[in-house]
């Protein structure tokens, strides 16, 4: 007979293309008939605007919730158990104002909105990006807060002195839906924003974008309550949602050093766990971001991946089945492709952050084919991925594990191009929604608990011939980057 929690919690995802939401018990179990997902889209336009309705998402999460909770009302065993504590693991760097009465009078911002890349050039000529970035953990890019509030600030003034608070669209929802106020230093040292040392916002840079620290959330793990939406979670514990990053590696297993996680969805990263005290290891080009009072995570993220997989499939009109994909992802002629890709269909951030370069496609013949191009392009992302991965083991030392989660679990014929890439083997994460795991652990451990562990990981191993061919084609890809960063 299984055994019955002392409570559970509620753990959500809120992503940039879908949320989730599920009910753990007091061992980071998911129980299998509370999940609850929807999906949405970002609008892109042609200038290289990425934005997210902030009520779109607000009411997929708000969906999902409420399909999650209705499971366990529905439950006899279920619904006699406390719902203990919540957290949240959400997208990071997004941007979004409110007004005095805590109301959206902007849109989100994403991290890939690169309207704002003139500003962070401009934010580059004024200060010193090493430094900055050694304080913070972030580039000066348009992926984050400086570069987006230097740029709303010169094009769009009146709109830009009109917004009381800045916040990560995770904080409006808690405040919305439960009356939860509070930033997560993991969701703050995203931003660019953050001083990591202090572990308070940076008020030089605040100032610098032309805003004041009280326009910034208080930050805190717990998050201050004062009502809910959900009379089922009035006696709730809330903690602030942390960084989905943070909570991929939490959820996966890649919790310690040493232990690498990649994870491919929509973007993708690769990262390392370590001491938040340890910023002299950050190399130049790479993050590093607050997971709690004591762990950071240290790595590199690419702007196009599963987002680049759906462009190929709908604009060359391939078939998206697992028959098609098998036969497209050869892994000998994946290695053999002639065609060099530069995956810069968004603008691209580590290592290089080639802010100033787009996509591009080189050595295509008459015999070239669609399937060619999206095995091409799916190769080219695994190769930056391999990049970040080589700095941080140059600076951190060997992995003991590399441990893959995300969206490219359903795919065991990318996972293993992945392997031949990488010349690595790999774990498999045996937990499909890692960050959605991530945000209970995390919960779990501020409440002084622990997760049962992970069921052993499935290997995929790697094809030494193979990995030789696609390190000369790497080489290539890294080549055709530098000859054009020059004109």
């Amino acid at each position: 007979m299984p055994r019955r929690p002392d409570f559970l919690v509620l753990a959500m995802d809120i992503g940039s293309s879908s949320s989730r939401s599920a009910l753990f018990d007091d061992k980071g179990r998911v129980l299998s008939e509370t999940p609850a997902s929807r999906e949405y889209a970002v609008d892109y336009t042609a200038d290289g605007s990425a934005e997210l309705s902030p009520a779109l998402l607000r009411g997929s999460v708000q969906a999902c919730l409420r399909e999650t909770l209705r499971a366990r009302h529905g439950s006899p065993s279920l619904r006699k158990i406390p719902i203990a504590a919540a957290g949240a693991s959400a997208f990071w760097h997004s941007l979004l104002g409110l007004d005095r009465r805590g109301r959206t009078i902007t849109r989100i911002f994403m991290w890939s909105d690169s309207r704002c890349a003139p500003d962070a050039a401009q934010l580059r000529s004024e200060l010193n990006e090493r430094r900055v970035h050694a304080r913070t953990g972030c580039m000066l890019r348009a992926s984050f807060w400086p570069a987006k509030l230097r740029w709303l600030r010169r094009t769009r003034p009146r709109l830009f002195r009109g917004v009381r608070r800045w916040v990560s669209p995770a904080e409006w929802i808690f405040e919305e839906l439960f009356g939860a106020a509070g930033c997560n230093p993991s969701m703050a040292s995203a931003t660019g924003l953050y001083h990591l040392r202090r572990k308070s916002w940076d008020t030089a840079l605040c100032a610098t974008c032309g805003i004041d620290v009280s326009q910034l959330g208080p930050l805190s793990d717990v998050a201050t309550t004062s009502r809910s939406t959900f009379p089922e979670l009035r006696e709730t514990k809330f903690f602030t949602a942390i960084g989905d990053g943070a909570a991929g590696n939490l959820g996966c297993g890649a919790d310690v050093s040493r232990r690498i996680a990649i994870n491919i969805g929509t973007s993708a990263a690769v990262r390392m766990m370590c001491g938040q005290d340890s910023g002299n290891l950050t190399p130049f080009g790479l993050f590093r971001y607050v997971v709690d009072r004591e762990r950071a995570v240290l790595g590199g993220a690419v702007s196009n991946a599963g987002n680049l997989r759906r462009w190929c499939l709908r604009e060359l009109r391939l078939n998206d089945t697992p028959r098609a994909e098998r036969k497209a992802f050869s892994r000998v002629a994946a290695a053999t492709d002639e065609i060099t890709v530069l995956p810069f269909w968004v603008s691209e951030r580590a290592p290089t952050w080639p802010e100033n370069l787009r996509g591009a496609i080189v050595g295509l013949i008459q015999a070239s084919s669609a399937v060619q191009i999206l095995r091409a392009t799916s190769c080219a992302v695994y190769y930056r991925l391999g990049q970040i991965l080589e700095i941080i083991e140059r600076n951190a030392g060997p992995a003991q594990a590399i441990i893959v989660s995300g969206g490219i679990l359903h795919s065991i014929a990318s996972l293993r191009l992945l392997a031949d890439a990488l010349g690595r083997d790999l774990h498999v994460s045996p937990e499909a929604e890692a960050s959605l795991r991530g945000a209970a652990v995390y919960v779990l451990e501020q409440l002084g608990s622990k997760a049962a562990p992970l069921r052993a990981a499935k290997m995929v191993k790697h094809v030494p011939a193979l990995a030789a061919k696609h390190r000369l084609r790497q080489q290539r890809q890294i080549a055709l980057e530098k000859l054009l960063a020059k004109t």
